[in-house]
């Protein structure tokens, strides 16, 4: 799970990251910038994720869209782009032959993307649709309620897609602002990962980035949180299934109790044999799904639990994940699940660190946003390293009822009675 990587940053800011992986015969080339809508004020917020549907509508050297979409899919290319609230990326994967091509591409996309007024209007109505999606699908929308509840009317409360009213407002001389005012070289991390030679992928890139806008990074604006009691927020909805999460106020990515967080969510809702998964799904037969994890970002972060209960047994699944809490709050994780845990970890890691795409986000996401350049075996060591003291000290910390929050999805309008059994 070691890699022989190559760091390298360019006299213009960029910085580059370089993972040769002889197993594989595919290369994938990511752009990963800092910005997502964290970085937006309230009359713009949307646009990073409208500005990275419009980043492959045409280029200076490419003008239209099937331009670069024939293109990538003439090579069987695989790609995309993905916003979130504090970063912003685009990939292309290939066989490693292609390689030239894909960086050719992405780097085009990134330093020479035009925004057309008539592909802005056709595109607003795409984004439309994706957000009337969204809210057709209770399972994904319900984690936009729950950070929504956490932050309220702030950035870190805000959806990442926007809303209506603001996307509808965007004009070509916002995406153009914001293009040249946040994609900016010492904002941006390249990763090629793959059956590459690192020498030269230096080069290419030292060359294809050469001309990358130049700046200071745009700073954003820092979260606010204040709770003293548990809080609830429902979305009415006639559904044949409840969904859920509830959770509390944890730690950020550079706390050091993080890792103690990981691991106390996996014992929670970690695989088909945690305790959650266990207790809610087979004992009781309350769910189809279960599942907890703990959300890091770089000045906050927040533990909780996600489920679908069918309608009229919701308040008992509540009470079974608020009883697990508690226990693991309040009596020591036995040494063995501690270990079985961590190998679960471990499993899952080297599994997922098996495609270069996922070796290209793993090294880009660690140095853009905590500036830090840890190998998986070093970042998994940390978690090996995590004691039953480790996991009750985050427990008692975090797991209090002026932390505790609940959203939910489903046919029901008074939160009265779910607000009577949020005590732990």
């Amino acid at each position: 799970m070691d890699h022989d990587f190559l760091l390298h940053q360019y006299e213009n800011g960029l910085r580059l990251v370089v993972v040769p992986m002889k197993s594989t015969q595919t290369a994938t080339v990511l752009v990963l910038v800092g910005t997502g809508s964290r970085y937006e004020t309230k009359e713009i917020n949307g646009i990073s994720h409208f500005l990275e549907h419009m980043m492959f509508k045409g280029t200076t050297k490419r003008p239209k869209f099937l331009q670069i979409a024939k293109e990538l899919d003439s090579i069987g290319a695989q790609y995309n782009a993905f916003t979130s609230k504090e970063y912003t990326g685009y990939w292309a994967k290939a066989s490693s032959e292609h390689c030239d091509l894909i960086l050719d591409v992405i780097s085009d996309i990134f330093l020479n993307s035009r925004f057309d007024e008539k592909e802005i209007q056709k595109e607003r109505g795409v984004i439309i649709e994706e957000m009337n999606m969204y809210l057709d699908l209770p399972p994904r929308y319900v984690g936009d309620l729950y950070e929504e509840l956490l932050y309220g009317d702030q950035p870190s409360g805000w959806k990442v897609i926007g809303e209506k009213d603001t996307v509808s407002k965007l004009s070509q001389k916002d995406f153009v602002s914001y293009f040249n005012t946040h994609y900016l070289a010492e904002n941006t991390v390249v990763a090629v990962a793959g059956n590459v030679d690192k020498e030269k992928i230096k080069e290419k890139v030292g060359d294809l980035f050469r001309e990358a806008r130049e700046g200071k990074k745009v700073t954003r604006q820092s979260v606010f949180e204040s709770q003293s009691k548990p809080e609830t927020r429902l979305h009415y909805k006639k559904t044949d299934q409840t969904h859920f999460v509830l959770g509390v106020r944890a730690f950020d990515m550079f706390s050091p109790k993080s890792e103690a967080a990981e691991v106390l969510s996996t014992v929670l809702g970690g695989g088909m044999s945690s305790r959650l998964f266990v207790e809610v799904r087979e004992k009781q037969g309350l769910a189809y799904y279960v599942k907890a994890g703990a959300d890091a970002y770089t000045d906050h972060g927040f533990l909780a639990t996600q489920a679908g209960i069918d309608n009229s047994r919701v308040e008992k699944a509540i009470r079974i994940v608020l009883k697990e809490y508690k226990k693991i709050r309040d009596k020591p994780v036995p040494k063995n699940e501690i270990k079985k845990t961590k190998e679960y970890i471990k499993g899952h890691l080297a599994i997922e660190l098996e495609s270069s795409d996922s070796v290209a986000t793993f090294f880009a996401s660690e140095w853009l946003l905590k500036n830090e350049t840890l190998t998986p075996k070093e970042k998994l060591d940390k978690i090996m390293k995590v004691t039953v003291e480790d996991i009750r000290e985050a427990a008692s910390e975090i797991f209090r009822p002026e932390k505790l929050n609940l959203a939910l999805i489903g046919p029901f309008e008074e939160k009265g009675k779910f607000e009577k059994i949020l005590e732990i």
